[in-house]
């Protein structure tokens, strides 16, 4: 938990610069490929995904430790070699477990977030589940485990090979030449990413673009076909919480709607999007029929209103750096409440992004659950130590935040009705 937390206070920086570098760069091109209010909802999921992983809300059933103890035929030293034969069966995990988030209806729930943005950049990287609590394919590193690769080895390159697979979701590299033989490029992974018919479901590899080529579903980016990003049943939403249980709503919806118990226990299994028999006409959910022609979700918004989900985003980064970077102090079962306090918060902000009206309510739980924080424990988790005027500061932000939504719900998205209209 600590150390994890220690390695995202040093990334996230880089990521964001990054980001920033990309937006930049594509301003001065006139190829602006990230929104300010799509960039905003994908480093908000990645704000959330990050703290799931550092509280280690998530279990594996069957862990690699417990592998290795069992099946090792050799015992590797933590070498070169080691790190090596780790990083590449990894990345043979990665491929399956990728491919079959795909392919199976239940498991799409915990990727569908990935593939929600109808944009292709950088920050959509950042969009990780939040919804998978249980590993289910850990049983996928048994070539690690039998060759005896030291379960400190797998924990160290799990992140790097996970931190590796962002540079390539950006439209502004084209094809690599010789290293689209070997790697993944930013060329298959515009593929992957794309709904178009001759590309979707293709190109599951994560780094070694080789495993598709191997079992046969790797797809060329076509010049005559430019990829179309984002997933057939568009999320129509900015709040990265929404979109991580969405596909499983749907699921319970349609398994207790069924009217056969076959249904209701394979529709689990089925391929993605698998519905019963003519659920599509009794129980219809917006789907994209020609992915040419349909309007992107959320373009019609106020400048002020994106102004200020950027800065409710920095504010956000800003709490949740302190909190990674003080784990150690804060400790259990307090860290827990402070992950908490962060859910809350990206949900009430995106809210507002959404131009929901329920915004004003979870902004207040947002206001309520602060002011307790800080009555409960005399202050930030510790931060007056290091900003003696924190807490006046923070009363102010979190009182000027409830009133911005307030203004919000009440003034300013009426204008934009009255606009649109």
């Amino acid at each position: 938990m600590e150390e994890y937390g220690k390695i995202l206070v040093v990334v996230m920086p880089i990521f964001l610069l990054l980001i920033a570098i990309e937006k930049i760069y594509g301003h001065f091109k006139g190829q602006d490929t990230a929104p300010y209010m799509d960039t905003v909802s994908s480093v908000s999921s990645g704000m959330t995904n990050s703290v799931k992983d550092v509280l280690g809300i998530s279990v594996s059933i069957l862990t690699y430790e417990w592998l290795e103890a069992h099946i090792a035929l050799f015992h590797l030293e933590a070498n070169v070699w080691a790190y090596i034969i780790a990083f590449i069966c990894i990345d043979f995990y990665g491929y399956w477990s990728h491919r079959w988030a795909h392919q199976i209806n239940f498991l799409w729930n915990k990727h569908a977030i990935h593939h929600s943005s109808e944009e292709f950049n950088l920050a959509c990287a950042l969009r990780q589940t939040i919804s998978s609590f249980v590993n289910l394919f850990t049983f996928l590193l048994i070539p690690a485990a039998v060759l005896g690769v030291p379960s400190v080895v797998i924990a160290v390159t799990l992140p790097i090979h996970l931190f590796l697979q962002f540079w390539y979701h950006t439209k502004h590299i084209k094809k690599m030449g010789f290293l689209e033989k070997i790697l993944v490029t930013p060329s298959h992974h515009r593929v992957h990413h794309a709904i178009n018919p001759e590309y979707i479901d293709k190109n599951h590899s994560q780094i070694f673009i080789f495993w598709d080529k191997l079992f046969g579903t790797f797809q060329e980016e076509l010049d005559a076909v430019p990829p179309v990003f984002g997933i057939t049943r568009p999320a129509q939403t900015w709040n990265p919480i929404r979109i991580n249980f969405q596909h499983l709503g749907l699921l319970i919806s349609d398994a207790w709607r069924a009217e056969n118990w076959k249904d209701k226990l394979t529709i689990w299994f089925k391929p993605t999007g698998w519905r019963p028999e003519n659920f599509e006409e009794k129980y219809p959910v917006t789907k994209i029929s020609d992915v040419y022609h349909f309007e992107k979700y959320g373009t019609q918004h106020s400048k002020k209103l994106m102004y200020w989900s950027i800065f409710q985003a920095l504010v956000t980064l800003l709490l949740i750096t302190y909190m990674y970077d003080s784990i150690g102090t804060i400790g259990l079962p307090h860290v827990f409440v402070y992950g908490a306090f962060i859910f809350v918060t990206v949900y009430s902000y995106t809210e507002l992004m959404d131009a929901r009206k329920t915004a004003v309510f979870w902004e207040a739980l947002r206001f309520l659950f602060a002011m307790g924080l800080l009555y409960f424990y005399g202050d930030w988790f510790g931060l007056s130590n290091l900003l003696p005027v924190s807490t006046f500061i923070l009363i102010g932000y979190f009182s000027i935040s409830l009133a911005m939504s307030i203004y919000f719900v009440a003034v300013d998205f009426e204008k934009e009705k009255i606009v649109l209209a």
